[in-house]
């Protein structure tokens, strides 16, 4: 015995239908089985984010360094950016304009990135500490500790595809490492935050350089991997 070929165009009288389903509607409208999710407005939530996180590092207590500064130092750029540059602590000249990177610094560190082809104003930048630390000391193990929880969102909300670690400030910050930063510097470190892995390369920061300028050459070595890297993630800035 073999079954009926079944009939995708047959009729079925209206009292039959009934008896099978009598809630079914019938339309010659065409389905639509695909979900539309609204668009979130990416930029949006990331400016909310840093915003809040901005008010919790301001309501900080007990802090040296956040009644000895002028400004809270939040960050500057695209937030958007796939490459985050982070500092170790703002000098006076970015306390006083309440902006990263300001004075020499600031254009030798424009000179070293346009050196990979990187435009300083395409990047993110922060710092370690937020606040300019008393006659601009080296920040105490305590005090880094104490802001890298703060760092760690702030790493997450960007979110970057490389990170770019000035400094060993910047290095014990993000990694834990204490060690000199010469034994540490030109290797791509691993960052995991919320199960996310971040390239993290550590180098001299500019501050350094311009005091010890012998040291530029090894600083060259760094960007040259930096600009590998960015190859080779085929970044596009």
């Amino acid at each position: 015995m073999t079954k009926k070929p079944f009939n995708q165009n047959a009729k079925y009288s209206q009292a039959l239908l009934d008896i099978i389903e009598p809630d079914f509607i019938f339309s010659s409208k065409p389905l639509n089985r695909l979900k539309i999710k609204k668009k979130i407005n990416i930029n949006e939530s990331k400016n909310e984010k840093l915003f809040k996180l901005k008010e919790r590092i301001s309501s900080i207590e007990n802090c040296i360094l956040k009644q000895n500064a002028q400004n809270l130092i939040m960050g500057d750029g695209d937030i958007d950016s796939p490459i985050m540059i982070i500092g170790e602590t703002p000098g006076l000249l970015e306390d006083n304009e309440n902006k990263t990177f300001q004075g020499e610094v600031g254009l030798l560190l424009k000179k070293m990135l346009h050196a990979i082809n990187l435009d300083f104003e395409k990047t993110y930048s922060t710092y370690s500490i937020n606040f300019r630390t008393p006659e601009d000391r080296k920040p105490t193990t305590q005090e880094i500790k104490r802001y890298s929880s703060f760092l760690k969102e702030h790493i997450s909300i960007i979110n970057p595809r490389v990170i770019i670690l000035f400094g060993s400030t910047a290095m014990e910050a993000v990694t834990g490492l204490n060690n000199k930063i010469s034994n540490e510097r030109g290797e791509w470190k691993e960052i995991i935050l919320k199960n996310k892995t971040y390239p993290a390369m550590i180098t001299f920061s500019p501050s350094y350089l311009i005091r010890f300028p012998e040291n530029k050459k090894y600083s060259w070595e760094d960007l040259k991997k930096i600009k590998q890297k960015i190859q080779d993630l085929k970044i596009k800035i």
